[in-house]
Formats: C-alpha cells, structure tokens, sequence
C-alpha cells in the first residue's frame, strides 16, 4: 500500500513544476481544551504568546481545519494565504506526481508539535473504514509520537493489558470510571522513543511528555474520558454519532508486551538517514531522522516538513536554493526543490507523506 513514489530527478532534469524554494513556517497553535504550551514556545525560541497555557499544539504545515471548524489549525503561509490553497495551485510542485496519483491533492499528512502540560484524557481515534461509513471521511486517524523531551519518570498509557467487553467499557465512559485509566499499559518513555498509535487503540500522553506527532490529516477523535477537563464529554466527545455508535471504533482487544513493542520504533542507528517508526506506519506516513555529524546528507525529491531538534546547519536544494537550519525551526520542503543535502552537526526529523519508497530510497 502506498504512492509508488516520485521518479527522482537528476541535474539533466530541470523542473519546471512552479514553487520550489523551502518554506520557513512559524507557529500554528489552535486553542485546545487541555493544558500545554509553554515547551513549544521554549523549543521555538519565541515568547509566550497570551494563553499558551492552552495552546498545547502547533499545526506544522496543516491543511487539516479542527473538527467542526471551516479554517481554525490551517496553515497560512508569509503572505496569508492558506497552504491547502497553494497546494491546490500547484499540488504536482508541491507534493509530486506520483503522490498525487495515489492521494489526490491532499498531502495526506499532519504534523504536530505537542506539550502535555497535564496529562491528557483517554481516547482513541477511528481508522479510515470507520470514517469513511459514518463520518465522510477519506481519511481516519492513525498516529504517532516521537518523545523529543521527557523527564524521568514519563508514562503515556496504550492499550487495554486484557480483552475488554463492550457493556463494560460502556459503563467506564458512562460512570467516568477511574478504572478505564486503570486497565491501560502504563508505558514508560524518554526522550528519543518513537511509538505507532494505530487508529482505535486508547491512548493517553502523559503530564510533562514533548513530542512531534505525524498523524493522518483529520482531528477526529472519541473521548472516553472528560470528567477532569473543561469539556462536554456527552454533547462533544463522541463527534455528533452517539456513544452506542462511537465506541465501536475502540480496540477492545489485550495488548501484551510482544504487541506493545511491535509499536516501537528501531533503536537509533549512526547513521546519516534513519527510519524512525516501525514499517506498519508506512501506509500512513515516514519520518527519518536526519543526522549528518558535519558531513551531509543526501535526500531524494519529497515533500516534506522538516523538524529541527537540535544543532545548527544549512539545506541545500537543487531547485530551490538554500535555508539555514536551527533548533526549533519547521520548514516545509516542496517536491520541486528536487534532491537536497543536510550539512552541518545537527538533528532534524524530516516527516513524509504515505510512503513512496522513502524508507528503502534514500538519497
């Protein structure tokens, strides 16, 4: 499953697609009901904007709106204009004809940066099928997390540790049962981990967790548990379907440890390009861990955003001329700056859409 992926385009190859030159994207922070911040703006370099303390997501490089929305989470770019709108322009530019045969002008991809600043309710999100019947949805909501700051003792919860019946986790979401909690995994994390959090499975970041998060490019989600937060949980936590309907998008199922690490991501490589998350997400999305310790790093035409985590260096395009590179920075790389070179001594997680041959055809 997934694009068949761009033919790559050497120097004898002009483009000739429009837009090519790297975007510099600055923060995106659509209010949201929990708590979370502070950590984003700290990464940034930038100061606190009024509310933060309930700004815990930064939309990097959205064309998705929030749930119920027409424009709140989308992208603009320097000049106003929103991305979705650009893409549309010239969506073979900006995300590749082999993408765009596959998926359409949509670049099937959102990614976040997200700062628990409490620990977040328990919830999953439905997958396409689900979506597609009852929501008019191409797509559902698989995600994941790469953990880029946590303190010691970190958790986030995954799956129930036993098989679930429908009546009692029915009556969980119906009593706001602590016990729901309860029954999930407690994970410990640090920084560096990744995680693949399959549409359906409960979940639940915890307190003090920092993470990039590449996602499916809806907001879709069903809360099993609101009590503690500023939220209508009966009138909005179920997306308009009822709770009789909503809860059959939750994997009920036992995870145990062997299923658990089969979420995990491969440790990480010395290597100039490494893949992040386990193959399972490849039908979803790609992220690579872009590491070239003074040399350079050589990557194949995509679109992309990339996440700067640490370090500073220069991106060089083939069509798209150059941009330096420091902490904090998110830019968005179209296809038509064709093949690019990372120098420099730092760390960045460059996330791609579906997978069009990225994890085997680097370079």
């Amino acid at each position: 499953m997934g694009d068949a992926g761009p033919t790559p385009l050497g120097p004898s190859q002009p483009v000739s697609l429009g837009p090519a030159a790297p975007v510099l994207l600055g923060p995106n922070q659509p209010p949201r009901f929990y708590r979370g911040g502070p950590k984003i703006a700290a990464f940034r370099g930038v100061p606190l904007p009024p509310g933060a303390d309930h700004l815990p997501e930064d939309w990097v490089g959205s064309s998705t709106a929030v749930f119920g929305t027409q424009a709140d989470g989308l992208t603009r770019l320097p000049g106003g204009r929103f991305l979705r709108d650009v893409i549309g322009d010239d969506p073979a530019a900006y995300l590749g004809p082999g993408h765009l045969r596959q998926h359409g002008a949509s670049p099937a991809l959102l990614v976040k940066l997200l700062d628990a600043g409490e620990r977040l309710p328990v919830h999953c999100h439905p997958s396409d099928a689900f979506a597609h019947t009852h929501l008019a949805s191409a797509y559902g909501k698989t995600e994941a997390w790469i953990i880029i700051d946590a303190a010691p003792d970190s958790v986030v919860h995954i799956g129930f540790t036993e098989d679930v019946p429908e009546q009692t986790l029915a009556g969980w979401v119906d009593a706001q049962s602590p016990a729901m909690l309860a029954a999930l995994n407690r994970v410990p994390v640090q920084t560096g981990d990744a995680i693949l959090i399959p549409a359906g499975l409960p979940h639940a970041i915890g307190a003090g967790v920092f993470i990039v998060e590449l996602q499916q490019p809806t907001d879709l989600s069903v809360l099993l548990e609101w009590a503690q937060f500023p939220i209508d949980g009966p009138a909005e936590g179920h997306l308009g379907l009822g709770y009789d309907l909503a809860l059959n998008c939750v994997d009920r199922s036992a995870w145990d440890t062997a299923r658990l690490a089969a979420l995990h991501g491969p440790r990480a490589q010395d290597a100039p390009v490494t893949s992040v998350f386990p193959a399972a997400a490849d039908p979803f999305f790609v992220a690579q861990r872009i590491r070239p310790d003074g040399g350079t790093a050589e990557l194949g035409p995509a679109y992309a955003i990339l996440i700067v985590l640490s370090g500073e260096g220069v991106l060089r395009t083939e069509h798209g001329g150059e941009q330096n590179l420091s902490r904090g920075m998110t830019v968005l790389l179209p296809f038509a700056a064709g093949h690019c070179g990372v120098t420099g001594r730092l760390e960045l997680i460059r996330c791609l859409m579906p997978d069009g041959g990225h994890r085997t055809a680097v370079g």
